[in-house]
């Protein structure tokens, strides 16, 4: 009799090992030495864009957010700047939150500003539960959204790289974005290193990417806990946040 419980609990801790190694590798199949990524399914998970917390003053930093989100009784499984601010941590396109609009879309021009390099893009999420990324001009306003942030450049345009990337260029930053995978699940990806924006858009379009946004670059930050990516600090404007 003690032998058999000995050997279940055995094959129990190979098999708990055993499954937890292969749970491991999936969550990381889009990991290499540059990128770390966070993959999600939108209807399935509770993916949410934040700017204040709940006295109105802003979050800036991803240990604001998790002590926000924990306050709520949930976790944080991701953070990550969503897109470009201003100096008072403001959005600087626009900004959806919880159906309301904060900030209304930038049509602006500049000479200079990776925001303003076109097309640049809008991420959104819809009530019920669907994410686009889609250019700016492409852009509707609709009821129907519930989470929307305006950033730029797009990475993918409909399959293909943004025209304006130079393969070899020498601009290299870390940098952040978010795609679209074709089984329409999201991927949140941080460079390890600095890239450049062609093969940071190269990533995504590897994974088959049909769009992709760029979010920001040098100052970007990630907190994917489960992989022990763990940046806590930061100074941004809003922010994305997995919760659970």
């Amino acid at each position: 009799m003690l032998n058999k419980k000995l050997k279940f609990a055995v094959f129990l801790i190979i098999s708990l090992f055993f499954f937890g190694f292969i749970a491991n590798n999936l969550n990381s199949k889009f990991d290499n030495d540059q990128f770390i990524s966070y993959t999600c399914n939108p209807k399935k998970t509770q993916v949410k864009l934040f700017w204040k917390d709940k006295n109105g003053q802003v979050l800036k930093s991803f240990a604001n957010l998790k002590a926000e989100v924990e306050s709520n009784g949930q976790s944080l499984l991701l953070a990550m700047n969503a897109g470009m601010y201003m100096e008072d941590n403001s959005p600087l396109g626009l900004y959806i939150d919880n159906g309301r609009q904060i900030r209304k879309l930038n049509l602006g021009k500049s000479n200079s500003g990776n925001f303003y390099l076109k097309p640049n893009g809008v991420f959104y999420l819809t009530k019920n539960k669907e994410a686009k990324v889609i250019e700016t001009s492409k852009f509707k306003q609709s009821k129907d959204i519930e989470f929307a942030t305006q950033s730029g450049p797009m990475l993918i345009i409909e399959g293909e790289i943004h025209p304006a990337f130079t393969k070899g260029s020498a601009n290299l930053n870390i940098r952040n974005g978010v795609g679209i995978l074709p089984n329409n699940e999201l991927i949140f990806a941080i460079s390890k290193v600095p890239v450049n924006f062609y093969d940071f858009a190269m990533y995504f379009k590897n994974l088959g990417c049909k769009n992709a946004l760029y979010l920001d670059g040098s100052v970007s930050r990630a907190y994917i806990p489960e992989k022990k990516w763990g940046q806590l600090e930061g100074n941004f404007g809003v922010l994305i946040g997995v919760v659970e």
